[in-house]
């Protein structure tokens, strides 16, 4: 591998890395840099190894912090790993032209909703606003999206733990990395064994990536929820801007 791919894969990672864990989005970076050395089936696949070992890195980070809210985070992991597995099995059988516009839509309501209602981004709520069945049907899809294409399936995932789970943001992201993490494995095993994972590149990956994800997790707990609300808030209109 030259250097110059090699620095490429790194300083994508880190910044991938880092806007993962406050935000979401990275993915889109990751991915158009490994499509253009990999092919975007590959491409797919490689990012899962990088997403799994930053996301484990994210996770640590957190949980140094306390921040971590297993309570509410684990009855949420089987829903969202099944979904994953899902979409990870259709990911080469659907177009995803049509996913990504409704997606660059719900981009925008996230940073709309974040900018009129702070407050519900900013402040933990004692009880989730969704309750079963709607909770597992909600991160089904979650993971089914997550599964399929990875690129902003942390916004989804935002969305789905602050607004309807009553987390602030900070809880929020533990919640988000620890769920990514939880179903990246089936993902990356599917798409492992359909000979769509380059273990070489995704690791070069992955040494940017978790070092983006180490200084977001640690900035994150000690900066507190205001300060992810402005990064979440530029990311989400960037990306919707960069979709549509």
């Amino acid at each position: 591998m030259a250097p110059q791919t090699i620095a490429l894969l790194l300083a994508a990672g880190f910044v991938a890395g880092f806007i993962n864990t406050v935000a979401g989005g990275g993915s889109a970076i990751t991915l158009t840099v490994l499509e253009s050395l990999l092919g975007p089936t590959v491409a797919n696949g490689t990012n899962r190894v990088a997403v799994f070992l930053a996301n484990g890195v994210a996770v640590a980070g957190f949980a140094r912090g306390d921040a971590v809210p297993w309570k509410r985070a684990l009855p949420l992991i089987p829903p969202t790993v099944v979904g994953a597995g899902i979409g990870a099995w259709t990911a080469t059988r659907l177009s995803n032209q049509g996913m990504r516009t409704a997606f660059a839509f719900a981009l925008l309501f996230v940073a709309v909703s974040v900018l009129v209602k702070p407050s519900r981004w900013t402040q933990q709520q004692k009880e989730p606003v969704l309750h079963e069945p709607w909770r597992s049907l909600a991160f089904l899809g979650v993971g089914f999206y997550g599964g399929f294409v990875q690129a902003g399936v942390g916004f989804l995932i935002l969305l789905a733990v602050v607004m309807g789970g009553g987390l602030d943001l900070v809880r929020g992201n533990a919640a988000k990395v620890l769920l990514i993490l939880s179903y990246t494995p089936v993902a990356l095993l599917l798409f492992a064994r359909a000979a769509q994972v380059d273990v070489k590149t995704g690791l070069v990956l992955a040494a940017g990536n978790t070092s983006g994800a180490w200084v977001a997790a640690r900035l994150a707990v000690r900066r507190g929820a205001g300060w992810i609300r402005w990064v979440l808030v530029f990311v989400a209109v960037a990306a919707a801007v960069w979709m549509l």
